[in-house]
């Protein structure tokens, strides 16, 4: 029953979302490739806003999973929205063709590699606005192929997720030693299943040996053995839990990270501060800040009874939502804290014209006025 409701969820979702398809010239090939391109919810409407790229190799049968996650995930702020484009492949054994020597791209496997990063992405850039942040996934023969943009420096892509890769000769250790010495922020994401083709599985584990010993803070690398799990059956597992891992910063503060971490920070306002540029630095999306993510800090501020955190919460908070009571509940919280009541008073008072945040609207302003009143005989 719950999976039949999360494939209702991702099909409505996905239904929601523009898609679009394209032909994109080719001098390499010398013809044009397809393409299909999913544009995040109310793209138009968001002149100024940029997003990443999610590249789906074998879109004839990916494409579906990666879009209708992605445009879920993204619903509910665990991701950020994201253009996702999803590469037609009729041949793709020929698009993953590899050298029998030097194990590199060679004959349709370099046009194919020179098409992604010299013709695709500047086509996409031409249309499209673009976040500097690039994810591609690929299953097998894709995923294995995917690898090979990471010997680029700097790499196209920020985050890879490889599916049961299919790896050429030479290619995990080539990967290894590269991710070991790279100065480029990279995730990489692979998954096998116990049920996976026996070859394909075995090269997966033995590469994630490698890669879980990587010592390189720059390098977040994350692993699934899926149990009972086929080599076409972990796909559908191993997209949502690719998307959850490698954007974990991304979503809202969540109970565990509000225990383990917010409340444990020395400064609850700094550590909110710190998400969002490690967001925008990993991303390239400078978001508003979540009136959740307002009400989250203002809780652990509390309980540290941290009236100076409240007061440069409250002037974030009248910057990021003039328009909203946030910022002068939080300030008058601060001022009633160090024991300014008048100018508590005051603050509250003069935001009662303007709109609710979450559940904080005029009443609680007013009701907060007026106790201070009713205590000091204002």
């Amino acid at each position: 029953m719950k999976k039949t409701l999360l494939l209702c969820l991702l099909f409505t979702s996905f239904l929601d979302a523009q898609v679009i398809y394209e032909t994109v010239p080719s001098l390499n090939f010398g013809e044009p490739r397809q393409v299909k391109i999913q544009l995040p919810r109310n793209y138009e409407s968001n002149k100024n806003k940029d997003y990443p790229v999610i590249v789906v190799l074998d879109a004839d049968y990916l494409f579906e999973p990666v879009a209708g996650n992605v445009d879920y995930y993204s619903y509910w702020e665990d991701m950020p929205q994201a253009i996702v484009v999803g590469i037609m492949q009729p041949d793709r054994m020929a698009d993953s063709q590899y050298d029998e020597t030097n194990f590199l791209p060679v004959g349709q496997g370099k046009l194919f590699f020179d098409f992604i990063g010299n013709e695709l992405f500047p086509w996409l850039s031409k249309k499209y606005r673009l976040a500097p942040f690039n994810l591609i996934i690929g299953h097998d023969a894709t995923a294995g192929f995917a690898n090979y943009f990471l010997m680029k420096n700097p790499p196209l892509f920020n985050a890879y997720v490889s599916l049961s890769p299919d790896l050429a000769p030479q290619m995990s250790e080539r990967l290894t030693d590269n991710l070991q010495r790279t100065d480029n922020k990279i995730f990489y994401y692979q998954a096998t299943g116990s049920q996976d083709i026996t070859p394909l599985r075995d090269a997966t584990l033995a590469l994630n040996t490698s890669l879980e010993n990587i010592e390189n803070t720059n390098i977040k690398y994350y692993f699934d053995d899926f149990e009972e799990a086929t080599h076409y059956t972990l796909v559908g597992r191993g997209i949502p839990s690719a998307l959850e891992q490698i954007f974990s910063i991304y979503r809202p503060i969540t109970k565990k990270e509000f225990e383990d971490q917010v409340l444990n920070a020395e400064s609850p306002y700094a550590y909110l501060i710190e998400k969002y540029e490690i967001i925008e630095n990993l991303f390239g999306m400078n978001d508003r800040i979540r009136i959740n993510d307002f009400i989250a800090i203002a809780a652990a501020l509390e309980k540290k009874s941290d009236w100076e955190g409240f007061e440069d919460l409250g002037k974030l908070a009248r910057k990021e939502y003039p328009e909203t009571v946030l910022g002068s509940y939080y300030l008058g919280k601060s001022y009633e804290g160090k024991g300014d009541t008048k100018k508590a008073m005051r603050t509250y008072e003069s935001a009662l014209v303007l709109k609710s945040a979450g559940d904080i609207d005029k009443d609680v302003l007013m009701a907060r006025a007026q106790r201070i009143k009713d205590d000091f005989g204002y």
